[in-house]
């Protein structure tokens, strides 16, 4: 088996989030205009400076429920300045914003209000300054193609996508006082 060939075959066995997400890191890293249009993006009203780069990845633009995930993953990237998909989940960073952790009020407050929406696009909306608090407070990145697939799932089970995030956020603790209890 030729190398073009393996490449190829670990290319299918990526996922289109794992391939968007690793598109749009490399293209904010080689494009910093580009990169100012995505951090654009993030607000309805200039969300299409993101459009070029969306509609070239496979993106349907017309339909909200697949642009939204993708507008708001690749804003989040180009903010943050990722160089790499991270490993935190949204949950575990939403508590990392607060001394408390998942104990803050104001954490609980933050994943309140997100699990409180019902609609794709409210969700993306609280979403955003989320993800500010997240850059300022935390020293890692968020695991985009998680957060990718999720909200792409949000439109058709959002209340499993809520779960998880819950369960990211309080499954902390648990994880923690294990560690503890095992030193």
């Amino acid at each position: 088996m030729n190398t073009e060939t393996q490449a190829v075959q670990a290319a299918d066995k990526t996922s289109w989030e794992q391939r968007f997400v690793e598109a749009v890191v490399e293209r904010c890293n080689k494009n910093k205009g580009l990169a100012a249009r995505l951090r654009r993006a993030d607000n309805p009203a200039t969300e299409y400076q993101s459009w070029e780069v969306l509609g070239s990845l496979g993106v349907d633009l017309e339909k909200d429920y697949q642009r939204l995930p993708f507008v708001t993953v690749a804003a989040a990237i180009a903010k943050s300045k990722a160089e790499r998909n991270g490993s935190l989940s949204l949950g575990r960073a939403i508590a990392a914003c607060y001394e408390d952790g998942n104990q803050s009020d104001q954490a609980k407050a933050r994943l309140r209000r997100l699990l409180a929406c019902d609609e794709l696009a409210e969700a993306c909306r609280i979403l955003r300054p989320i993800f500010t608090l997240i850059d300022s407070k935390v020293g890692q990145p968020l695991d985009f193609i998680r957060l990718l697939k999720q909200l792409r799932d949000f439109y058709f089970n959002g209340q499993r996508v809520k779960s998880q995030w819950a369960q990211e956020f309080y499954g902390q603790s648990v994880q923690v006082e294990k560690e503890e209890g095992a030193a």
